[in-house]
């Protein structure tokens, strides 16, 4: 894969970067408010009727931007490909997280960006310097400083969470080799899709119960933010270098850490803190090195 050069290389790189953050915040917002309808619904009717709405609102913007015009293109393989790879993610986590501790699902999730850069390497041949690969190992610290996950409760389903995130590193690696004709919006529309059908399959061996209006407009507000977070996670992976941008992954966690003190006064404890304090310099660390490759100083990366 050739890379663009210097100053188009770090302009996409920050593109990328900012597109990441906010994608993460976006889908930590969408997880609280699933959260919050999950405790009185069941948990595939949740997700089919949160992605009906998504579809349906990447199809209207799809039609008002016209580029629903090419429709066709959701039959390219590699775009079907990665929305199986999002659909079985998606269904092979939710299950894990059905058998085991929040921290511990979110622990494991959370080292996508450790198989990124790894994936990064091997099939596009990025130069990872040992301070870059030494930024996402001290973010993955930080992580695991944060959610404290318990020994005792890794099992079966810790693997199967695995699992779950290296289809998630999958992903985000066919992102990569889509045709850049194909527009992100209908890569993002290929994602709602899957994942809508696949919940819809889920759902047929559970029993599905009255939705309540006030249910259907928290699902509805989810699927927006939802439908945000594909769009600028899809962006972000068609940008830059995939190992500079994968460690921004762990800014969810600091976006779930500051709504949880804002909706349920969670406050965190001492290592938590230290956690984010390494997941803060990580990211800062990854930053500096693309500063002083623009300068064109020594840097550890």
């Amino acid at each position: 894969m050739t890379l663009p050069a210097p100053d188009a290389l770090r302009a996409a790189n920050r593109r990328g970067v900012l597109a990441l953050s906010a994608g993460m915040a976006s889908f930590v917002t969408n997880d609280a408010l699933v959260k919050y309808v999950s405790q009185s619904l069941p948990a595939s009717e949740l997700i089919f009727l949160r992605g009906v709405f998504a579809t349906t609102l990447l199809l209207a913007i799809a039609a008002a931007t016209g580029e629903l015009r090419q429709w066709a293109l959701l039959r390219d393989r590699r775009v079907l490909l990665r929305a199986g790879f999002d659909a079985f993610a998606t269904l092979t986590y939710l299950t894990s997280l059905f058998h085991l501790p929040l921290a511990n699902a979110t622990a494991i999730n959370m080292a996508t960006p450790l198989f990124i850069t790894l994936f990064a390497v091997m099939a596009f041949h990025e130069r990872v310097g040992p301070g870059r690969w030494l930024a996402v190992a001290v973010g993955f610290a930080g992580v695991l400083l944060v959610v404290q996950p318990s020994g005792a409760a890794f099992n079966a389903y810790a693997l199967l969470c695995l699992g779950g995130t290296l289809l998630h590193a999958g992903r985000d690696l066919t992102t990569r080799v889509i045709d850049r004709g194909v527009p992100s919006l209908l890569i993002t529309l290929s994602t709602a899709l899957a994942v809508t059908l696949l919940s819809g399959f889920w759902g047929l061996g559970h029993d599905w119960i009255a939705v309540t209006t006030g249910q259907l407009a928290l699902l509805a507000l989810a699927s927006i933010f939802l439908s945000g977070g594909y769009f600028l996670l899809t962006v972000s992976m068609r940008s830059g270098e995939m190992s500079v941008i994968a460690p921004f992954r762990y800014t969810g966690l600091l976006f779930a850490l500051v709504l949880g003190f804002a909706v349920w006064g969670d406050v965190p404890n001492l290592l938590a803190w230290g956690g984010i304090a390494l997941l803060v310099g990580a990211g800062l660390a990854v930053l500096h090195g693309q500063r002083s490759r623009a300068v064109g100083t020594p840097a550890a990366d």
